[in-house]
Formats: C-alpha cells, sequence, structure tokens
C-alpha cells in the first residue's frame, strides 16, 4: 500500500474506465473530489455504485463528457441528473451486483473506497459498508482507499489487507450522519399494527426511517428477536440494550445481527465499532433468497410509492420518474415468504403528502412493478392490514380498499366495480 496524495492516486484513471465508488457513509468523496480535477482530460469514464451520500459532481451537465454515471441506485443526490438525461440507471436486485463484478459482466477498473487505517496485522476495514463493495475491491484492477480514522472497524467479511490496496490517502473527517425524523402519528399507528404481526422469536428485515423506528418502538415487550437484514440504524440499538434482540433461534449465524450496511448517526457508528455481536456480510450473502429463508418467522419490511387493487407493488418510480432502485424489497420479500412462519410486508401510508391515495386502481403509466402481485402477502397502513395471500383479484381490491383512506374508498370502489364488473 504506497501513501500518497488524493490528485497522484486518481492518476490512475483513463479515458473509457469503469470506476465504483464506495456506498452509503462511506462515499469517499475527497477521492471523488481530485478525480473531478482531471475531467478536462477524461472522456466517458463509467462511474457505477449502489446508494451514495454527499453531493455527487460528476453528475453535474457540465462534465458529461468526461463522466457517465450508470447507477444501481438512484438517490436524492442523482434524482435530477437522471430525470435530465445525465447517466443512467441499471434495474438489478441487490442480491445479483455483485455477481455483475465476479462475472465480469461489468468488470471494474477501479474501485474508490473509504476504509479504517490499518490494525497490527495490516487490516483496515470497511467499515459500515460491505454491501457490493466487497466484491468490487476483489475484482478491481486498481483499489483506492481514503483512509478515515473515524470509520468504525467491523466485525464480518469487510476486512481488506493493505497488500490489496495500491494506492492510500489519508484523510480524517466525520462519516456521513442520517438523523431520523420524529416518528409522526400514522407511522406509530403503522408500526403498532406491523408489531401485532411480529411473533416472539421473529428474524426481523427492516431499514430506515419513521415507519421501521415506530415498528422497533412497540417491540420492547417482545423476546428472542433476531436480525437479518440488509441495513439497520438507531431504531435497534434500544432493544438490543433491553435484550430483545438475541438471535437466539437464527438458523444463519445465530446470536448475531446481520447486516450488509449501516446509516444512522454517530451512535450507530459507534454501536458497531468493534462490537463482536455484529456480523458485517456482503448482500450477496444477506440477500440470497436461499439464505434468508433459513431463518425463523423472517419479517420482511418494506415500502412502496403506490399500491395497486390487484397488489402490484411500485417502490422504485413515480411514473417514468426513477425515483430509488430495485434493491433488495424482492430478495426479502420472496425470502420472508419461504421461510417457516414468514411474514412479507408492504408498510405505507394511505396517502401521500398531497393527499392523493397510494392504493389506486392501476400503478401510473411508465411505473415499474417493484414486486409483483404474486409475491405480495400483507400491505399494511395507518387503517389496518389487508393479507392477500391466496385471495383472488376481488378479495384483493375489498381488502385493500379497506385500508385505504376513507376519502378514497368510494372512488376505488366505482374503480373496483368497473374493473372486476361486480364487486362485494
Amino acid at each position: 500500500m504506497k501513501w500518497v496524495e488524493a490528485t497522484e492516486a486518481v492518476s490512475v484513471v483513463k479515458s473509457g474506465d469503469r470506476i465504483f465508488i464506495h456506498s452509503v457513509a462511506m462515499t469517499p468523496h475527497v477521492l471523488i473530489d481530485a478525480l473531478m480535477q482531471r475531467a478536462p482530460e477524461l472522456r466517458q469514464v463509467e462511474i457505477v455504485h449502489i446508494h451514495t451520500e454527499g453531493e455527487l459532481p460528476y453528475c453535474k451537465p457540465e462534465y458529461a463528457d468526461a463522466f457517465y454515471p450508470n447507477s444501481f441506485f438512484i438517490g436524492a443526490n442523482m434524482r435530477k441528473a437522471l430525470s435530465e438525461g445525465i447517466g443512467d440507471y441499471v434495474p438489478v436486485f441487490l442480491s445479483d451486483i455483485s455477481s455483475l463484478f465476479r462475472r465480469n459482466i461489468l468488470p471494474i477498473q477501479v474501485a474508490f473506497i473509504q476504509v479504517s487505517p490499518p490494525d497490527a496485522h495490516g487490516y483496515c476495514s470497511l467499515g459500515p459498508s460491505i454491501d457490493v463493495t466487497l466484491s468490487a475491491v476483489e475484482t478491481a484492477e486498481w483499489v483506492i482507499a481514503q483512509v478515515n480514522p473515524r470509520v468504525p472497524r467491523t466485525h464480518g467479511d469487510g476486512a481488506i489487507h493493505i497488500n490489496d490496496i495500491d494506492f492510500a490517502v489519508w484523510h480524517e473527517s466525520d462519516i456521513h450522519e442520517v438523523i431520523s425524523s420524529p416518528i409522526t402519528d400514522i407511522e406509530r399507528q403503522i408500526g403498532q399494527h406491523i408489531a401485532a404481526l411480529i411473533e416472539d422469536g421473529s428474524t426481523l428485515q427492516m431499514g430506515i426511517g419513521g415507519i421501521p423506528n415506530a415498528v422497533l418502538e412497540q417491540l420492547i415487550h417482545h423476546r428472542d428477536l433476531g436480525i437479518h437484514t440488509e441495513m439497520f440504524s438507531d431504531g435497534l440499538i434500544p432493544l438490543v440494550e433491553k435484550g430483545v434482540i438475541t438471535g437466539k433461534y437464527k438458523k444463519v449465524i445465530p446470536n448475531k445481527i446481520v447486516a450488509c450496511f449501516v446509516m444512522g448517526s454517530r451512535k450507530v457508528y459507534d454501536f458497531i465499532d468493534d462490537n463482536p455481536i455484529i456480523a458485517m456480510k456482503e448482500t450477496a450473502f444477506t440477500n440470497d433468497t436461499s439464505i434468508i429463508r433459513k431463518n425463523p418467522k423472517v419479517v420482511a419490511i418494506n415500502s412502496a410509492i403506490e399500491v395497486d387493487l390487484t397488489g402490484q407493488v411500485c417502490a422504485d418510480s413515480i411514473g417514468t420518474y426513477q425515483y430509488s432502485g430495485v434493491g433488495g424489497q424482492m430478495d426479502f420479500m420472496r425470502g420472508a415468504a419461504l421461510s417457516e412462519g414468514g411474514k412479507p410486508i408492504i408498510a405505507m401510508a394511505s396517502t401521500t403528502r398531497n393527499g392523493d391515495s397510494k392504493i389506486v386502481p392501476f400503478l401510473k403509466p411508465g411505473a415499474s412493478v417493484t414486486t409483483t402481485r404474486a409475491h405480495v402477502h400483507y400491505v399494511v397502513t395507518e387503517y389496518g392490514v389487508a393479507d392477500l395471500f391466496g385471495k383472488n383479484l376481488r378479495q384483493r381490491a375489498q381488502a385493500l380498499i379497506d385500508i385505504a383512506h376513507p376519502d378514497h374508498r368510494e372512488w376505488l370502489e366505482k374503480a373496483a366495480y368497473e374493473r372486476f364488473k361486480r364487486f362485494r
């Protein structure tokens, strides 16, 4: 591992290369900024990644000749650029992205990562983001690391030896934090409905935000819950401290919290730092349906932008506007459905901020189907739980209308009658 300045480290990038950028809180902005200085001399450098945090200057139109963003997940920092035709989006399950690198379908020339300083044995840590980054590091021709002493060292598969890093750039700074907003009344109602579905000994998958936090808030009297998830945040910590989360009944890495990335406040980064109950794994493992299903009573909680009356779920676009990505929703929805006693759940408020119904007769023109109606079991809003599994189209419509906002139920019933010719 050679210690250099950032400008020297990024000098290995050539026109036409494909660069991988480390994910989420670990986005290495010092390396990105150094790369931007080379924009005048570069052409069509493809940049791939999943969700990242912070400003992405290579998405600006003035750099369109030099850089081509081609993302596996669209965050808030990329939506505007993509809608303006800058870059593109690759629809792919989170569980499959690593295979794109390992099977040389999308070979990586340069990987930009952020790591902890090496320990006494020469191992750095990928910290809170192992996800698809591990496979990029293993397959890239060049690995360039932003070394940051504020990166938490995590247990699991995120150890990278200094011999596997070509250039290292020292930079000390706080990693990106996400502070959750207070839980709303609607989110708390949804959380109560979901908590009632969760049995003692269940294995949970959930993310960040008001609804997951509202669910976690309701679980303080549960026993022996396990965690096998893509990601977690601060809301999990109180349940660990109270002994609710033990992982006792998990079949896959029992007694450990399994995740592929962590995002939240400094509190959660300190919580995972050198914590032996945390097992950070790559998404090819955490999101493998054949692995997820081995755990008992898997409860997968995912969100939606809209759900149609037959149960089709759109969770990554608003019409043709790409809002996020396929991510791992289907990985965990199917894994939970195949788990003994498992419960795949779609949770959402009944309306948008503008008061429009999220339960709709038809998805918007151009909207993607993230989870098919055949995969959907439970849909939860603040008005209750719709169990769609085994129900026919008319029964599904009725169950969904019953948990829609009361202001929209008459309209939805008329739409259901027009579609199915008879209703109720």
